[in-house]
């Protein structure tokens, strides 16, 4: 898919896609990785075993859930994001397509899976809130799926499925898409490698400033 001419509505992914959290997320994982003195991740390797559920993810990287109890570990990592996340950014180019997509008239969303008070916070750190018709986040830390909120959220928006559009950075976010009907474009500056997104079939930009080509 690379005709985003119908296209009336757009669903942002926010980790990863708007916020440049990468590193933040990276180094919150390792601290509790070398705590319990587990192997640490390099970028290349996050980027090739991270995924959702989130629990899945930290098995690839080595945690022992026989060992460790799993929502012990999980909100030790949101602890250890949240006394960092305020050292990470929006991408470079994320508030000039907002902009862009605003004054074009298009609808915009955010669909996460950060708790949702937890989101609305970062967000409104970072950017003019009210730029997003609605914000969707998760009502716990543990990062399933966004599944059920997404067809929640594409049913209120109202539109043929046709002219909405998920863009996300990783699988999920084309899973999501998948089972709401919609399309999905996927940023592979985010928490996946682009090898990965690509082999979903669906369209990969490097840079979100393409965004503004497409539409």
């Amino acid at each position: 898919m690379s005709d985003l001419s119908n296209i009336k509505a757009v669903i942002w992914d926010w980790n990863g896609t708007l916020l440049n959290d990468l590193e933040i997320c990276i180094f919150s994982m390792n601290k509790l990785l070398k705590k319990r003195h587990y192997p640490l991740l390099t970028t290349e390797r996050y980027k090739q075993i991270f995924t959702f559920p989130v629990k899945d993810y930290y098995i690839k990287a080595g945690v022992d859930f026989e060992k460790h109890d799993w929502v012990e570990i999980a909100m030790e990592f949101i602890n250890n994001y949240r006394s960092n996340v305020v050292k990470s950014a929006i991408h470079p180019e994320a508030e000039k397509v907002l902009e862009y997509l605003a004054h074009k008239k298009y609808r915009q969303f955010v669909l996460s899976a950060m708790q949702h008070d937890f989101l609305l916070e970062t967000i409104n750190e970072r950017l003019n809130i009210e730029i997003f018709e609605k914000i969707v986040g998760l009502n716990d830390h543990y990062a399933q799926t966004k599944v059920d909120n997404a067809k929640l959220l594409v049913d209120e928006i109202g539109l043929p499925k046709n002219e909405i559009v998920m863009i996300g950075d990783t699988i999920h976010d084309f899973e999501v898409a998948e089972a709401t009907g919609i399309s999905c474009v996927l940023f592979s500056e985010g928490h996946q490698s682009r090898g990965r997104l690509q082999d979903t079939g669906a369209l990969v930009i490097d840079q979100l400033s393409e965004l503004t080509e497409l539409f």
